[in-house]
């Protein structure tokens, strides 16, 4: 028998949810294929069960950041294409090729490196020449391309490597008239250019997200590969949210109540009393704090609540600071001093509860970062699958 969890809060994950939205970003991407990108732990969601939902929603690939994630994935039994794109030096790559991950190559050191495993392993490795177009992160300049090129095609005449991609990142994807987007274009096209010129035999040219995926199929070209999305938040929440583009939240975050108390008026509240009571009214504890991923910058003060909740049908927020392990909430004089009860920090919105967007707004920063700093000591909970 498998343990019980006796943690009180748990994030229910619907993979019916990541099926369907990718079935909506397949549609989007019309003849590209969809690679769906489950790094950072499928974005706090389960790295292997989003794998699989993804995979039954018409997903054909997957991208991971990290080599460990890759391996995570072969380790399950996942046989579709995978790709990783962030490595050290020194990093087993030999292993990979044996599990057969799809290697990024993004620097000179990496193809050398990528090219020694090859041949120390007898195995032809898949590579996918990342170029910088403008992002000013990952990727080899354009002018590193050429060299590259000539190193990794005379390989490839041994057998020992096929170059099946070239990709990048855009740096603007969320604003899909920015001039960068366009001009990160042109370098792309150029560099697909120069590597099929080559002689370069390409399965995939590939550099949409999600946000290029929902809004801009000029950049969809025969590959897409969007993340956030496939958990149903929306990157462009300026442009329209998770229902605009027919996306459903998977997650879910809540807790169980598990102190009540009555207070006086002026009783502060958490640490260094940012919020004080006005009234005599109950305070209710919910047992998720900043070491589980609630931003402390959600925190409330005397002007306002701060990260949003829903108690029964009741919308409230976090009163005071954010502590370790803890949030406040002031639940007002009518509420019953009795714990037990669910607290939903956010959901999909079906049900009126606050969305990841919605903490997004009141910490300052964007969905992405809700889900996937999420606690590893909060149970994830697979419905739908």
């Amino acid at each position: 028998m498998g343990a019980v969890s006796a943690f009180p809060a748990r994030a229910v994950i619907d993979l019916a949810a990541v099926r369907s939205n990718v079935a909506v970003l397949s549609a989007r991407a019309g003849s590209a294929a969809v690679m769906a990108v489950v790094k950072a732990d499928g974005y706090g969601h389960g790295l292997v069960p989003m794998a699989r939902a993804a995979l039954a929603g018409g997903a054909t690939w997957l991208g991971v950041a990290q080599l460990d994630e890759a391996m995570t994935l072969r380790a399950a039994g996942i046989e579709a294409p995978v790709l990783t794109w962030l490595y050290a030096p020194g990093a087993p790559l030999g292993a990979a090729l044996e599990a057969g991950i799809d290697l990024a190559v993004a620097s000179p050191w990496a193809l050398d490196e990528v090219l020694a495993a090859a041949r120390a392993t007898g195995r032809t490795a898949r590579v996918h020449l990342k170029v910088d177009t403008g992002l000013g992160r990952g990727g080899m300049m354009p002018d590193q391309l050429d060299a590259a090129l000539d190193v990794a095609l005379a390989a490839q005449a041994e057998g020992a490597c096929a170059v099946v991609g070239v990709f990048s990142h855009l740096a603007w994807a969320d604003a899909p008239d920015h001039p960068t987007v366009l001009a990160q274009a042109r370098v792309f096209d150029d560099a697909v250019a120069a590597a099929e010129r080559r002689g370069a035999r390409l399965e995939v040219r590939h550099l949409a997200n999600s946000a290029a995926t929902l809004t801009n199929p000029a950049m969809h070209y025969d590959l897409v590969r969007p993340g956030l999305a496939v958990t149903g938040l929306s990157p462009v929440p300026q442009i329209g949210d998770a229902a605009h583009f027919g996306l459903v939240p998977a997650m879910r975050l809540e807790a169980t109540l598990v102190l009540t108390k009555r207070v006086p008026a002026g009783q502060g509240v958490s640490y260094a009393h940012l919020y004080t009571t006005s009234r005599e009214t109950v305070l209710g504890i919910v047992p998720l704090g900043y070491a589980d991923g609630i931003p402390r910058h959600a925190s409330g003060d005397a002007e306002r609540w701060g990260g949003p909740v829903q108690v029964g049908d009741r919308r409230l927020g976090v009163a005071g600071r954010v502590c370790m392990d803890q949030v406040v909430l002031d639940l007002g004089p009518g509420a019953a001093e009795v714990a037990g009860d669910t607290v939903v920090l956010f959901g999909s919105g079906a049900d009126g509860e606050p969305t990841a967007q919605d903490w997004a707004d009141a910490a300052g920063t964007i969905s992405y970062e809700i889900v996937t700093r999420l606690g590893a000591r909060v149970p994830r909970v697979h419905v739908g699958g």
